[in-house]
């Protein structure tokens, strides 16, 4: 966006982002750059490093990996479910495919949820003050003891990140998905970061194939969304963001497709298929108006517009997750609670 999003004051409360998307979109490279850039700005509206105090340190975020099959994650997660289900086994126990035994390893998961919230709420409380030692009588008469350090008192956490599988359909569309996430959503404000692989949706099948999934996730979990296009350094984004707000500019495409014989194997722009995509898009206009999007490298950490780095994101997502009831969309207003600053501690 030309500007980012107004946002909070930091001490509003803890924000979860959820990052969901297709297989292959770069989702653990995108969330690995925003827990490197989280370690460094805790507060989304200062985009200088911040340069922790003498006795103090900045609150890192809170991670969690709910992808049971992945050998390996470029971060430390607080909480794994590797730790807690083996899928490999489970796989073996009930006698299922790779799809079928990250379906179950969430069920499995799912009902431990209230120990994953419990900790959750822990860790992002505010921290109890910390009472300085009491001096005896001679320390008193003696002037001495004052300068006894006190103990630091635990940074209270500001972000909870969470990584989801790649099969996005057995997170998003799963019983114990939506439990994991409704539980998330209904104790702290919650923002779905829907990944996008940019480089595969410069056809405007792909592209509105993508839409049409972002709109069904949007609607079926009524959470605020942001729209990352990822990859950024091997393909810009623009023409995504264009088509996004310019009607004519899409059809101008879908039109030098079939043109051109070009697009995807059932079709491109052609018959059958020009007439739904031009449907869709006037379809999806309203939907559009709702969503931020910001399009990003994970790799190097460049975002397309506004503010260098990773600040421009982290705002639009503490924003949205932020958003009181009269400022956002008609959708999610029921879902707000009117008081978000204590939402993370009931």
């Amino acid at each position: 966006m030309a500007t980012p999003a107004p946002t909070p004051a930091p001490s509003t409360g803890p924000v979860a982002i959820v990052c969901v998307g297709m297989a292959g979109s770069g989702k653990t490279t995108f969330m690995q750059r925003l827990v490197s850039h989280l370690y460094t700005h805790p507060d989304p509206t200062v985009r200088e490093p911040a340069v922790p105090k003498a006795g103090t340190a900045a609150a890192p975020p809170y991670i969690l990996n709910l992808d049971p099959a992945v050998h390996h994650v470029p971060f430390t997660p607080n909480i794994d479910i590797r730790d807690s289900v083996n899928y490999k086994e489970v796989m073996k126990q009930f006698n299922l495919g790779p799809n079928g035994g990250i379906l179950t390893s969430l069920n499995l998961f799912s009902t431990k949820i209230d120990q994953v919230i419990s900790l959750l709420e822990k860790r992002t409380a505010p921290p109890e003050p910390v009472a300085p030692p009491e001096q005896s009588t001679v320390e008193f008469m003696t002037n001495t003891g004052k300068t006894t350090p006190s103990a630091q008192a635990a940074q209270q956490v500001k972000h909870i990140l969470v990584d989801t599988p790649g099969q996005i359909e057995v997170f998003v569309w799963s019983a114990s998905g939506e439990i994991l996430l409704s539980s998330l959503a209904s104790t702290f404000p919650t923002v779905i970061a829907y990944v996008i692989d940019t480089p595969r949706t410069t056809s405007t099948s792909t592209f509105m194939s993508n839409m049409l999934y972002a709109c069904s996730i949007l609607y079926k979990t009524k959470l605020p969304m942001i729209l990352v296009f990822n990859k950024t350094d091997v393909q810009d984004a623009e023409f995504a963001k264009e088509w996004m707000t310019d009607f004519e500019a899409f059809q101008d495409a879908l039109r030098k497709e079939e043109d051109s014989g070009e697009g995807s194997a059932v079709g491109g722009g052609s018959g059958y298929m020009g007439s739904l995509l031009n449907s869709m898009s006037l379809v999806l206009d309203e939907f559009y108006k709702h969503l931020s999007v910001v399009g990003v490298s994970s790799m190097t950490g460049e975002v397309s517009d506004g503010p260098p780095g990773m600040t421009a994101i982290q705002s639009q997502m503490c924003a949205a997750a932020l958003a009181t009831p009269s400022d956002a969309p008609p959708l999610f207003r029921n879902n707000i609670p009117a008081d978000t600053g204590s939402v993370g501690h009931r």
